[in-house]
């Protein structure tokens, strides 16, 4: 039987065959990626021929190829639509791809050409792109390990294959959890609740083939039932088991998992040279050591907690007012902060919803594309991985460019959480290649689907990063689209948030799903009013989990990360009706992958240079002045990581933003 992973894929604009593949294709195919991936790197390393750019690094570029378009697929599917087939060859599978990253890495012949190609530099001619991506790949080569000898390099490759295994474990053991619990919701249980989250909960149990209505562990859901549910008791419950994922005892329990991750990061770090793994991870991004990140977050800090406890004296007054006598609880204060926005900016999120449909605001989305970049989005009538997915063909003066997917709805089978990847990057080098981009939310499903405000947010965040992925214009796949720095990576999609603020915008695209009629303008106006509507609390919960991060990763590995994340909290005097955003056994951000590990802070970084940006537009009076949007996508969405971050910025901004712009933005600026 043919394996449709192993085939040309000859169907509109080279799409994976969806419909044609099946669990039992993945595993062949990596293997046969494998061997073709392993005979490529051996012939480059083995070259008789003196190194040059074109026979080692670019030959490197293409050797990968069909591993590349294997694990494209298979790892997208893995997160959005997860199978007990798939979940058991990710596991299988993590241990092979770290070996053959290490055999790679390990390669001395491959290393010395890629040394020698660095030590004549100078004469090769290269354009600044190449010389780039020559300073890159020694970099990725010298901190994964190929200049260690002897008995470490053994030992590396041991430690980055037990760190891949560990990772899945940690992955899985999360979905299994959010998978695993829901609520069933009696008829009472549905007192208070608008009829967007009843929808939701009737759509849950339907999936789980459960009678009535389920609650979930679904942020779309569970989150406006902590807001909206007068029932103290029901949000105990449901809180207790949202913020209990991957500490729940048994086989799914993480938090021996994430012991063993420190601890060998650290071990990682220090085969390297490097004092911790925060100044290893850190070295080659824009904040450079674990005391500049330290510093940007304690400055946001103070006024951000400072915020948030007079927020919480208010919240406890209103929840007395209600006969509820004690502390104010982290399950009580969504609801009570639900009121206050109510009563103060006359703003109910259940009478907002009717005007943020999801047809609407991807209205919003791709009309704010066209005004900005000349980018048109016609739907594609294709197959995808799961029938909820939407395709659209991206062009630009009748020019193909991208094809964009579009997963929206949350589901069983899919991790929890928003975010970008791509089936396939842009590039140019072997003839030009058009990007596969796919957005993946978690929203609440409903007929029609209606968002809140965080939702539409979300929706416009991860837009951001597909564009970065779109518009890229570079020759190599290796610094293509979001492969930028770190904390730089943030910058588009929390920029991309700014046009969902823009009243214009909203005067057109946010209409009343069963009226066609515009958002009132007073509506709006209290929405904009409120866009900073406990910002303290929100600031607070990233904070601590961005500088319990640090923590983690910034000295000696924590024989008990629990205990660790109570003393740092207890330091910074966490106020008592907050936690972390992502508690340590179900922080995927930092344990489900290096991605974010020692870099949670990111977010913060980037948003330092989004509210910069967003300025630029504002100081030309139009926030879709053309020769802004042209910088931005020169400078940023086209550049991928074809220059240093904060060069690319600067040639965008003309300089480097403080940190006022960013409590400015969050409303916090009279709180420093």
């Amino acid at each position: 039987m043919t394996n449709a992973l192993l085939t040309d894929w000859t169907g509109p604009f080279a799409l994976p065959p969806f419909a044609e593949i099946t669990d039992a294709d993945f595993a062949p195919a990596f293997d046969a990626g494998l061997s073709v991936a392993r005979a490529a790197v051996a012939a480059i390393a083995e070259d008789p021929a003196a190194p040059t750019f074109a026979n080692t690094i670019e030959a490197m570029e293409g050797a990968e190829a069909l591993l590349d378009r294997v694990s494209g697929v298979f790892y997208n599917l893995a997160g959005a639509d997860s199978t007990p087939a798939r979940e058991a060859l990710q596991r299988d599978l993590a241990p092979k791809l770290s070996a053959f990253s290490s055999e790679i890495i390990m390669n001395a012949a491959l290393f010395e050409r890629v040394e020698t190609l660095w030590r004549m530099r100078d004469t090769l001619g290269l354009t600044p792109e190449q010389a780039r991506v020559l300073k890159l790949y020694r970099q990725m080569f010298v901190r994964a390990g190929a200049a260690l000898a002897g008995p470490d390099r053994a030992r590396m490759s041991a430690v980055k294959s037990q760190l891949a295994v560990l990772s899945t474990q940690f992955s899985q053991n999360v979905l299994a959890d959010e998978r695993g619990w829901f609520m069933p919701l009696e008829a009472a249980d549905l007192e208070g609740l608008p009829d967007f989250v009843v929808a939701g909960a009737k759509a849950a149990a339907e999936e789980r083939g459960q009678p009535g209505h389920v609650l979930t562990l679904n942020r779309s859901l569970i989150v406006p039932f902590l807001q909206f549910s007068p029932r103290r008791d029901l949000r105990a419950r449901a809180y207790a088991a949202w913020v209990a994922r991957g500490a729940n005892g048994g086989e799914t329990d993480n938090r021996g998992v994430a012991t063993e991750i420190l601890k060998l990061r650290q071990e990682r770090a220090q085969l390297l040279g490097y004092p911790s793994f925060a100044a290893y991870k850190l070295e080659p991004e824009m904040a450079g050591t674990p005391d500049r990140v330290r510093e940007l977050l304690m400055r946001v800090w103070a006024p951000a907690k400072a915020r948030a406890e007079a927020d919480a004296a208010i919240l406890t007054r209103m929840m007395h007012e209600d006969g509820v006598n004690g502390d104010l609880e982290p399950w009580d204060w969504r609801y009570y902060s639900e009121k206050r926005r109510l009563a103060e900016h006359d703003l109910d999120e259940a009478a907002l919803k009717p005007y943020l449909s999801l047809e609407a605001m991807l209205g919003a989305m791709f009309d704010c594309a066209t005004r900005l970049f000349g980018l048109e989005f016609k739907p594609l009538d294709v197959v995808a991985y799961h029938p909820d997915v939407r395709v659209w063909e991206v062009t630009r003066n009748g020019q193909h460019v991208a094809v964009f997917l579009g997963d929206y709805f949350a589901r069983a089978s899919k991790r929890s959480g928003a975010w970008c990847s791509a089936f396939r990057s842009q590039k140019k080098l072997g003839g030009a290649t058009a990007p596969v981009v796919v957005n993946v939310c978690n929203f609440a499903k409903g007929d029609p689907a209606l968002l809140g405000w965080d939702d539409a947010r979300t929706l416009f965040h991860e837009f951001g990063h597909a564009l970065h992925q779109m518009l890229s214009d570079v020759t190599y796949q290796f610094i293509s689209g979001t492969s930028v720095a770190r904390d730089f990576v943030e910058l588009p999609s929390q920029l991309y948030e700014h046009w969902l603020e823009v009243p214009e915008v909203l005067a057109k695209h946010a209409r009343h799903v069963e009226t066609g009629a515009p958002m009132p303008a007073d509506l709006q106006a209290r929405l904009l009013a409120a866009s900073t509507y406990d910002q303290g609390f929100a600031t607070v919960e990233y904070v601590a989990s961005a500088l319990v991060d640090l923590a983690f990763h910034a000295g000696a590995a924590p024989a008990d990360p629990m205990a660790m994340q109570a003393r740092v909290l207890d330091d910074l005097g966490m106020p008592q009706a907050i936690t972390m955003r992502h508690a340590t056994p179900h922080f995927a951000h930092i344990f489900s992958g290096d991605g974010y590990s020692a870099g949670y802070y990111s977010y913060m970084w980037s948003e330092v240079m989004d509210a910069d940006a967003f300025a630029a537009f504002e100081e030309a009076g139009n926030p879709f002045d053309p020769a802004t949007a042209a910088r931005l996508e020169e400078f940023i969405l086209s550049a991928g990581g074809s220059r240093p971050a904060e060069e690319l910025y600067t040639a965008f901004r003309g300089r480097m933003p403080g940190v006022e712009a960013l409590l400015k933005g969050r409303g916090l600026l009279d709180a420093a």
